[in-house]
């Protein structure tokens, strides 16, 4: 199990270099391509909450505890927002000073990934796997953006990756704490299901939707519109045909 943790959480990590495709691409076509990730990722988060997290969570506990914590997550990835994170996909950011908060609120991002798929792994594998993709998903819009933030705050190309690497890795640090934190906290790790439900909520319908609420023209906006229901449907057809 441990290393099924470490392994989905170092293949992530790796999508931090996915930032340096956007500088072969024009803008507009790199504005079209962001779109329909963002579309997908919003999807698959909202698919991976209500779908996996959540319903694996009831499964094992009917408290109110449950919807504390997704009540909770939901509250801190606010809070962690207002605080550090900026998401930004088309890279029009603040300059230097900026740049290196973003690598904080990006480390502790990934830090709070890696715990969680960590606790959806000891649940069991499929969800696990499940919620590997959808923080992958929403990974790779974000990191295009963060690596936009880095260069536009006046980082080098070759720093701003292995910087952002850097903060990637930090998901197989949260990987690890959640995996030997288990034998601390035991049943009570269940609870950071839904917490990460809430995370994947707020950040689908707070950063990733009104992204795609911006696009004016209709073609565009009808398709973003259909690739948000497929990640959905991604997500549907795992719970189906893959479930446990």
């Amino acid at each position: 199990m441990l290393l099924l943790i470490i392994t989905s959480s170092f293949l992530i990590s790796l999508i931090a270099f996915v930032g340096v495709v956007s500088l072969a691409i024009k803008d507009e076509v790199l504005d079209r391509i962001l779109l329909y990730l963002v579309g997908f990722a919003a999807g698959a988060l909202i698919g991976g909450a209500f779908l996996h997290l959540l319903p694996e969570t009831v499964e094992r506990s009917t408290s109110m505890n449950v919807f504390l914590a997704l009540s909770f997550g939901f509250f801190l990835f606010f809070l962690l927002e207002k605080l550090v994170w900026r998401h930004c996909h088309k890279g029009k950011c603040e300059v230097h000073p900026f740049a290196y908060v973003n690598l904080i609120g990006d480390g502790v991002h990934n830090f709070i990934d890696g715990l969680v798929i960590a606790a959806s792994f000891l649940s069991n594998i499929q969800l696990g796997i499940v919620t590997s993709f959808a923080v992958a998903f929403h990974e790779i819009p974000q990191e295009i953006g963060d690596f936009g933030v880095l260069v536009y705050g006046g980082l080098g190309k070759s720093k701003a990756l292995i910087l952002n690497f850097f903060a990637g890795l930090t998901v197989i640090i949260g990987g690890l704490v959640g995996y030997f934190l288990q034998s601390y906290i035991g049943d009570s790790m269940i609870f950071i299901l839904p917490f990460a439900a809430g995370g994947f909520i707020y950040i689908a319908a707070s950063d990733l939707i009104p992204e795609l609420h911006k696009e004016v023209n209709p073609r565009r906006s009808s398709v973003s519109f259909a690739v948000f229901l497929l990640g959905f449907a991604f997500m549907l057809f795992v719970k189906l045909y893959f479930s446990h």
